[in-house]
Formats: structure tokens, C-alpha cells, sequence
């Protein structure tokens, strides 16, 4: 009987009860705990008409919605150069923020006094002679972020979720002194559902953030390596019976011509009973005609998920391109009998993009060249890259986002490499 070795089983049972005993942010086996999967970020409305007046704005305006509460502006904030010197109860809802410090967010901390910034192109700031992935530095940096939410009393019967739109690098969620979740994903929204622990009027929201965790080994970018809340923070709410994600198809057929567009949602129900639902979509042309719609009811298990599909084609539909950026207006509605649960708007552009063999070739050779192709067109790219860095570090305001292209659109650029991560 041929035998087998018990060494290598050892060594992963070994691994991994070790990795049981690691904190997060050394942990290779953890990336995330109790986060929500991802989705498309959208706002939840609760009719068509203050959908309607979010999506009129350059950029979805939010606070449309009286269940977006955006936490920007001034927290109060702890600071040390090394995770071992915080203090045992530094999360605890009960601890006196008396003697710590202001700071703003989004922000870096570095460029608020606290901490260095780095740059280095490809070698780890962290590790910059050897790198011994997965091992981080014991001199790694915490900053403690904290500030105070009034929660409405109405938002208690729907699902509450806090969103970071960008931390870096481990970030601890806490509220009233309870761990909620932890991400280290830090270009990329979080979202943490905070029903178990929130309660209607003050509550004490704490985010324990380690400038460097595991995932840092996976974020060696060129450029200002910095730390902190990048991006947005809010929290928001929806009702129980709502959608959970959605994708959108908006492409053109082979002529160049006609619109193809299809449409998946995904309705939750997080009620205790089953539910029969009603979903419905409208898309409508700048002129606030409807040009595709359709209804369908679904059932939805209680504590489940259920999807409905729509497809729709659009003859002469008006095309996108970055000369003529055409967008047409989605609304996507949830409806428990006659009453709306919510109202979702999106934005959809229809185009079609090609990379083809043409019938020109290489100098001096017969080697056909491939050229890239937009709605039916050849285009020539005359591109930059682009990094998010500001005087404000990492976050970029939404006008300074818009000065940028328009900069580069009046210097003929036409395309741009958002290097190294999504934007």
C-alpha cells in the first residue's frame, strides 16, 4: 500500500490555526468580515419625482433622498505610530474624546499633521529593501476616526447601511463599542449593514483604520502612498423589500444604428413573511419621453432574493460618443401592491466598442493593423494617465474631478489610463 505523508498536513492544519489567532489586518486568510457583497452604489428615493430631481444634476445629487446622511466634515481622530501604543479601549463608546484631535474628512492623515507620506514608484514603502509578504511592520501606524450619528426612529424598520466609498488601508468598523466588520479593499467601496446594532437617535460611530494590512502587498501603486478616509463616508437606508443590485446591457446592434438594452434586478426581501412584488423600469430620451418600459411581478421568499430580466430594443437610438455624451434617464421602481417601496435612477448611454482587423498594414510588411472602434468609427487614442491626488491628498472633489477633464479635453486628449485602480 503506497503511503502518505502526514508532514504537508500538519504544516496547513499548523498554518491555519495560526491563522485563527492573527488580527485581520495580518491575516491572509481575512479581506473582509460581515461586508456587504458588492454592488452597483445608487440612492434609494421614494418616488419618481425626487429620482426625477437626483439625476437632473451633473452628478447624482444624494441628498435628494431623506435616507442618504453623508458624514464628511470634522471628526474627532486618534493617532499613534504604532498599533501597540493604542489603548485597550479605544473603540469603547464610553471613552472621553476630550484630548483628541480634529481632522477632516476625506482627507489623508498624513498631509493633516500626522504621520509621513511616501513616495516610491514600484518597490513597497513598507519594505523598500526586502519585501517578506505576507509579514508587516510592528511600527505599524493607527489612526482612530470617531464622530456622533442621529439616527431617525423611521429608519428602524428598514435595513441601514454605513458606506466608505474609500478607506486605506485595514479598516475596523465600530458602533456603540461593537465591532461591526472590517475591510481592506481600499479602493473600493465598503458597505456594512448596522441593524443588530444601531438604535434610533445618538449613536457613536468608531473606524479603527492600520495604515498597512495584508492587502497593502496587493497596492504597490506610483504615487504618494498615504493613509486614512479617501473618499465619501455616509449612511443611508432602504426598505426591506428593495432592490440589491442591478446590471445594465446598453450596447448597438451591428449596424451601428438600433439600441440593445437589457436589464436584471435583483429584489431582496430581509421581512420576515414571503413577499409578492411588483418591479418596473422606465427609460426615457433627454426630452423626459418614454422610450422603453415594461412590469413584472415577482415573489420573494422571505430572508431570499429573486431577479427579474427586461429587454428592450431601440431603433435610431441616440448614440454616446465622447463628442456627443447622450444619456438617457433609468428608473427602476419596487412596488408592494400599490405601495412604492422605492424608486432607483441611473444613467445609460448606449455605444458600441470594437477592436477590428482594418486593411491597412504595418510599414513594409503585410501584417494587417488592428484599430480600435466606436460606434462604427476608427479612433486614434491621445491619452494620459491619471492618479487621484489633490493638495487634499487622495480625494478629489467632484468640480475638481470636472476641471481635470476639462483640462485634458481642451489640450485633444481624448482618453485616459486611471492608473491603478478604480476611480
Amino acid at each position: 500500500m503506497k503511503k502518505t505523508s502526514l508532514f504537508p498536513l500538519f504544516l496547513l492544519s499548523f498554518s491555519t490555526l495560526f491563522a485563527q489567532d492573527l488580527p485581520y489586518w495580518k491575516n491572509t486568510q481575512v479581506v473582509a468580515v460581515n461586508k456587504e457583497e458588492p454592488r452597483t452604489t445608487f440612492m434609494t428615493y421614494d418616488n419618481a419625482a425626487a429620482a426625477q430631481k437626483s439625476i437632473q444634476t451633473a452628478a447624482f445629487d444624494y441628498a435628494q433622498s431623506p435616507y442618504y446622511y453623508l458624514l464628511n466634515g470634522t471628526w474627532k481622530f486618534y493617532f499613534v505610530d504604532s498599533y501597540k501604543k493604542l489603548p485597550a479601549d479605544i473603540t469603547s463608546a464610553e471613552r472621553s474624546v476630550a484630548d483628541w484631535k480634529d481632522i477632516q474628512v476625506p482627507g489623508n492623515w498624513e498631509l493633516q499633521g500626522y504621520g509621513e507620506a511616501f513616495y516610491v514608484n514600484q518597490p513597497y514603502e513598507f519594505a523598500p529593501l526586502k519585501p517578506t509578504p505576507p509579514l508587516l511592520p510592528e511600527e505599524n501606524p493607527v489612526g482612530v476616526y470617531r464622530r456622533d450619528i442621529n439616527i431617525p426612529a423611521a429608519w428602524l424598520e428598514r435595513d441601514i447601511f454605513l458606506h466608505l466609498s474609500a478607506a486605506k488601508s485595514g479598516v475596523y468598523v465600530y458602533l456603540n463599542g461593537q465591532e461591526i466588520g472590517y475591510s481592506e479593499d481600499s479602493k473600493d467601496p465598503a458597505e456594512f449593514l448596522l441593524n443588530n446594532s444601531i438604535k434610533a437617535g445618538k449613536n457613536v460611530l468608531t473606524l479603527k483604520i492600520f495604515r498597512w494590512s495584508t492587502g497593502s502587498w496587493l497596492e504597490c501603486q506610483d504615487f504618494l502612498r498615504m493613509s486614512g478616509i479617501e473618499r465619501d463616508v455616509f449612511v443611508w437606508s432602504q426598505p426591506k423589500t428593495a432592490v440589491q443590485d442591478f446590471r445594465v446591457v446598453s450596447a448597438l446592434d451591428e449596424n451601428d444604428a438600433d439600441g440593445i438594452f437589457r436589464l436584471g434586478i435583483d429584489v431582496k426581501n430581509t421581512k420576515p413573511e414571503n413577499k409578492n412584488l411588483t418591479v418596473a423600469y422606465e427609460l426615457k430620451n433627454l426630452k423626459g419621453e418614454t422610450v422603453a418600459s415594461a412590469v413584472e411581478k415577482i415573489a420573494v421568499e422571505a430572508g431570499g432574493k429573486s431577479t427579474v430580466n427586461f429587454a428592450a430594443e431601440l431603433k435610431n437610438v441616440e448614440k454616446w460618443t465622447a463628442e456627443t455624451p447622450t444619456l438617457y434617464q433609468l428608473f427602476m421602481t419596487v412596488k408592494d401592491g400599490e405601495k412604492i417601496c422605492e424608486v432607483l435612477p441611473f444613467r445609460v448611454g448606449f455605444r458600441r466598442i470594437e477592436i477590428k482587423r482594418s486593411n491597412l498594414t504595418f510599414p513594409n510588411t503585410s501584417t494587417r493593423l488592428n484599430l480600435l472602434y466606436v460606434n462604427g468609427q476608427p479612433i486614434k487614442l491621445k491619452g494620459a494617465n491619471i492618479h487621484e491626488t489633490t493638495e487634499n491628498g487622495h480625494y478629489v472633489a467632484p468640480e475638481q474631478m470636472r476641471r481635470n477633464f476639462e483640462l485634458m479635453k481642451q489640450n485633444n486628449i481624448n482618453a485616459v489610463r486611471l492608473s491603478h485602480y478604480p476611480q
